[in-house]
């Protein structure tokens, strides 16, 4: 119910009660805001997340140098791009079909606890373009191939499909 006061309509209480007292910050929200959304100004609501950016894998220096894979895993068994190198190695004919495909899901499974890590979110792009990046791309593209020679076809197609959302030159690169 409402009443006039003074020309403007005022809620009226029922009957033993008061009124609800005006808002103090009207339609827009709450002060400093614009229609209360502050926190999305200058955001793209639509693009989806931001890339996500690696940090350096303390690996890499030590596979630059040219030390055994195998040692260097032993010392950074965190490191997907130590696991992505052996399951290439593996994919190469080092090592059977399964052996690749062991060595590419530790890489891919350590590539997946870093990018949480590291602010991903389950989805959203992966830049081939930042090197570090590259130790996750490549565990899933081995991952990818090694899933195809083992006759596991509804994975295969799974991580394409995640490597190609990830990074569309990524999967170029790799070959998937």
């Amino acid at each position: 119910m409402y009443d006039r006061r003074n020309g403007a309509l005022h809620a009226r209480g029922a009957a033993g009660t008061r009124p609800h007292p005006p808002r103090e910050h009207g339609r827009a929200g709450r002060p400093g805001t614009i229609g209360g959304m502050s926190d999305l100004a200058g955001r793209d609501l639509l693009g989806g997340p931001p890339p996500t950016l690696l940090p350096v894998d303390p690996a890499a220096a030590l596979l630059e140098e040219g030390h055994d894979v195998r040692a260097v895993v032993r010392r950074h068994p965190d490191s997907p791009l130590a696991w992505a190198e052996l399951a290439e190695q593996a994919l190469d004919g080092a090592e059977d079909d399964v052996t690749a495909y062991a060595y590419a899901r530790v890489g891919y499974h350590r590539s997946l606890d870093l990018l949480r890590r590291n602010g991903w979110k389950g989805f959203g792009p992966v830049p081939w373009e930042h090197e570090p990046n590259r130790g996750f791309l490549r565990a899933l593209g081995a991952l990818t191939k090694a899933a195809g020679l083992i006759g596991e076809t509804p994975e295969q197609e799974r991580c394409a499909a995640f490597l190609r959302d990830s990074s569309p030159e990524g999967a170029d690169a790799l070959g998937v």
